[in-house]
């Protein structure tokens, strides 16, 4: 662990990339060894609008920690991923799911590469009880998956 000087936290020293990163059970995740940032997120882009996912958000952590904070990091950037047929089929089951949307898709920095993580959304509704929403779920999650894999 290390003191973050910016904030007066204790921040966690991470470990180098590993394949147990691969193995979250609430994200999908994919490794590019020795990738440029800006490749792969032109890459991630283009793989998501492919299964019909929009950009809706999209937050540059580090430059808001630098900003903010007057914090340094690695390159951070998180999506804000949005597939409107499933959205809309999701909101008629669920109308509150939308708290929950739309799907985060982080691209971050690490050593030896960059590392892309989309959120599992099977594992994030799992708070609410609804069988039709899980089911829209893992068809969200098949396309995220899949996404990534293209990259």
């Amino acid at each position: 662990m290390h003191f973050g000087a910016a904030t007066g936290v204790i921040v966690p020293k991470l470990p180098p990339y590993s394949k147990m990163d691969e193995m979250m059970t609430y994200t999908i995740n994919r490794m590019f060894v020795g990738a440029d940032f800006a490749d792969i997120d032109k890459r991630t882009r283009a793989a998501l609008a492919d299964k019909g996912f929009g950009v809706l958000t999209e937050i540059d952590v580090t430059a808001t920690m630098k900003n903010k904070l007057g914090a340094e990091m690695p390159g951070y950037v998180v999506l804000g991923a949005c597939n409107p047929k499933m959205a809309y089929g999701a909101i008629e089951i669920e109308p509150r799911v939308g708290a929950m949307l739309p799907c985060n898709v982080i691209l971050r920095e690490v050593a030896g590469g960059v590392e892309v993580s989309a959120v599992d959304p099977v594992a994030s509704m799992q708070a609410i009880e609804n069988p039709a929403l899980l089911a829209v779920a893992a068809q969200v999650r098949d396309l995220l998956a899949k996404a990534v894999a293209a990259i």
